[in-house]
């Protein structure tokens, strides 16, 4: 069954649920004040009747005191101690076989004789004679059964002209709120026949909840897209950085095969170049593998760490690897929750980066604040043009391609950067003058809160 009918049936049948209790509540109701009405009534006549007797002698003709107060389609009895019908009179003649059941200290009852409700009603008087005798007056409410089916048709035919526009009503609001939906279905069936990525037009009133589920449809098409044209250029760099040092490896072992056995400055050099691109290739393979892990299946192991004793880590081996300076400032000790070793291959991509785009010193600052520790790394190399900047965490992006290759940068060094900041729940952040040098500033939060700065 359709979405579509669902909606439909269920509101009618809401609808008619609701107008049928709404339809017996009023007819009891009425019921209910109709009986109270004729029972008012024929309590004034048994207490007017009751007066009357009061004032009967002997001498006074009693069916005419009775008949006075008879009801209309009724009958009026008078029972002794023993139960013996002493007087009786009827208007209607099936009546007469009529026998009121009431119930124990109840004063009246109302039941169905012959189809029709009869409400009867007893009383204590005294009789002529001084006996204290049992008065019962009967009633048939025929105008209440006439009303009460007068009511019922009135309400069965409001019901029945009531659940006209409902049902329209119905069929309208299930079109409303299956047609966004019909088409998403649509767009969604558009996008995986075509393979492409259609979007759903937003009405300008679409702030209800089908807008906002057009529009969380819409960026989740964005975003497919996006990932989609990014493992799509991934794949096409990935592709071309692997091709390069193949066809170098491949040169060289065609000029080492033509000319490399019988020249040894050939053959070095071909031994050479082979051994660096592999070296290269192989870097770059392992750097692939570790962007192809989610940060969220790599394992962090969060500690109280001092900051400055992790970047001094870092440091050292670098200053003895490369006749360079590394300078180191700042707050010590440096306490946050965070990953040391995991901050430690952060910090070593940042600083490696420094090492190479730059020919002079190198400086790293902490400084402390309420949320946190902000690591700045400094160095005063070319710097990065402003149009660079927001793809720099892109992979294989390379600022200068060719400085890249010369010194052996891969492009994907800071985009791995950007996963093990994510994976610490730190900010990163660059700053760069062309010309003059560039800031890279990594903030580290006491507690494991991602904090924009």
């Amino acid at each position: 069954m359709k979405l579509k009918t669902k909606i439909h049936l269920f509101s009618t049948l809401l609808m008619l649920v609701i107008l049928s209790l709404t339809n017996i509540g009023i007819y009891f109701v009425f019921e209910k004040m109709a009986y109270d009405t004729e029972y008012n009534q024929l309590q004034l006549r048994s207490n007017e009747i009751t007066k009357s007797f009061s004032k009967v002698n002997e001498k006074t003709d009693i069916n005419t005191v009775i008949g006075a107060y008879m009801p209309p389609n009724g009958a009026i009895r008078v029972y002794d101690a023993a139960g013996k019908e002493i007087k009786g009179l009827n208007t209607v003649g099936e009546i007469k076989n009529y026998k009121p059941q009431f119930k124990q200290d109840a004063d009246y009852s109302i039941e169905k004789f012959e189809g029709i409700p009869v409400l009867s009603i007893r009383t204590p008087v005294i009789w002529t004679n001084g006996e204290v005798v049992e008065l019962q007056m009967i009633q048939q409410l025929v105008d209440v059964k006439g009303s009460l089916r007068t009511l019922t048709l009135i309400l069965l035919g409001v019901t029945f002209i009531a659940m006209i526009p409902i049902i329209i009503s119905s069929i309208a609001l299930s079109r409303i709120i299956t047609h966004p939906i019909e088409k998403l279905i649509e767009t969604m069936s558009q996008s995986r026949k075509a393979g492409t990525y259609e979007k759903i037009n937003i009405p300008s009133n679409g702030n209800d909840e089908m807008g906002k589920m057009a529009t969380t449809f819409n960026d989740l098409m964005d975003q497919l897209e996006t990932n989609y044209n990014q493992q799509e250029q991934f794949v096409s760099n990935a592709s071309h950085e692997l091709r390069t040092p193949l066809t170098v490896i491949e040169s060289y072992a065609r000029l080492l095969t033509r000319r490399g056995f019988d020249n040894r400055d050939v053959a070095e050099e071909a031994v050479g170049a082979i051994l660096g691109e592999s070296i290269r290739m192989k870097e770059m393979i392992e750097q692939l593998l570790q962007l192809a892990r989610n940060h969220e299946q790599m394992k962090f192991d969060f500690a109280e760490t001092d900051i400055y004793e992790q970047v001094e880590k870092t440091l050292q081996p670098m200053r003895q690897a490369y006749s360079r300076e590394f300078l180191l400032e700042g707050v010590s000790p440096a306490m946050a929750n965070t990953d040391g070793e995991k901050l430690r291959q952060l910090l070593f991509i940042l600083l490696d980066n420094a090492r190479k785009y730059s020919d002079d010193v190198v400086k790293t600052i902490i400084e402390e604040s309420d949320e946190g520790f902000t690591i700045s790394v400094i160095d005063y190399g070319n710097g990065i043009p402003k149009d660079a900047l927001p793809n720099l965490f892109n992979r294989f992006y390379r600022v200068d391609e060719d400085r890249s290759r010369k010194t052996g940068g891969t492009g994907l060094g800071l985009a791995i950067a950007k996963d093990l900041a994510d994976g610490l729940g730190a900010g990163l952040k660059v700053e760069s003058i062309y010309g003059m040098g560039t800031t890279i500033r990594i903030f580290v939060p006491k507690v494991r809160i991602l904090t924009e700065f």
